[in-house]
C-alpha cells in the first residue's frame, strides 16, 4: 500500500479490526518514510455473474435495478426496510452459490417472486402479474389460488433460509 502523503511504498498495519458486520477489515497503517498514519478498508470482491435477457443480450448484474423491481411491487405495503434489504441479499448470496458467470433473467425473476411471496403476498401478486403478463382475470385468480392453497410460514422463519 502506497502512503497517500508521500507516495511511498513501504507502509506497516499498527491495528486491524473487523468493521461492517465482518464484511470488511479497517486497518490502521503508518508510513516508514515519512511517518504520517491513515486508515484503509478492505472488502471482499465478489463479481456478481452476469445477466442472460430474454431476447439473448447479455449485461451485467445491477442490484438497484433489483431494488427498484421489488420496491415497485411493495409499494403502500406493510414491510420493513430492513426486510427487503435482507430478501435482496439473500437473493445476490443464491446467485453467488451458484459459481456461474451467467445467469438467465428468469432465474432472478423467480427469486424475487419467491424472496415476495414470503415477504407480502399482495406484492407477489403485483409482481408475478407483471412478470408473468397476466392476460386476464382468470389468471390472477388462478395464482391467487395457488397461493392460498401452499402453507404460510413466518417472512422470518429461520428454518426456510436459502
Amino acid at each position: 500500500m502506497h502512503c497517500p502523503f508521500c507516495g511511498t511504498y513501504e507502509t506497516k498495519v499498527t491495528d486491524s479490526r473487523l468493521v461492517a458486520e465482518g464484511d470488511q477489515v479497517r486497518r490502521r497503517r503508518q508510513c516508514l518514510t515519512c511517518g504520517e498514519r491513515f486508515t484503509t478498508y478492505e472488502t471482499a470482491e465478489l463479481v456478481m455473474p452476469r445477466v442472460i435477457k430474454a431476447d439473448g443480450s447479455r449485461e451485467t448484474f445491477d442490484a438497484q435495478k433489483l431494488r427498484a423491481g421489488m420496491l415497485r411491487a411493495l409499494e403502500k405495503r406493510p414491510v420493513s426496510a430492513e426486510s427487503i434489504e435482507a430478501a435482496i441479499e439473500r437473493i445476490r448470496q443464491h446467485l453467488r452459490a451458484k459459481g456461474e458467470r451467467e445467469v438467465n433473467a428468469r432465474q432472478i425473476g423467480e427469486a424475487v417472486m419467491q424472496q415476495l411471496k414470503r415477504l407480502d403476498q399482495v406484492a407477489y401478486i403485483r409482481f408475478a402479474s407483471v412478470y408473468r403478463r397476466f392476460q386476464d382475470l382468470d389468471e390472477f385468480r388462478a395464482e391467487i389460488d395457488r397461493l392460498a392453497q401452499e402453507p404460510k410460514f413466518s417472512p422470518t422463519d429461520e428454518s426456510d433460509k436459502r
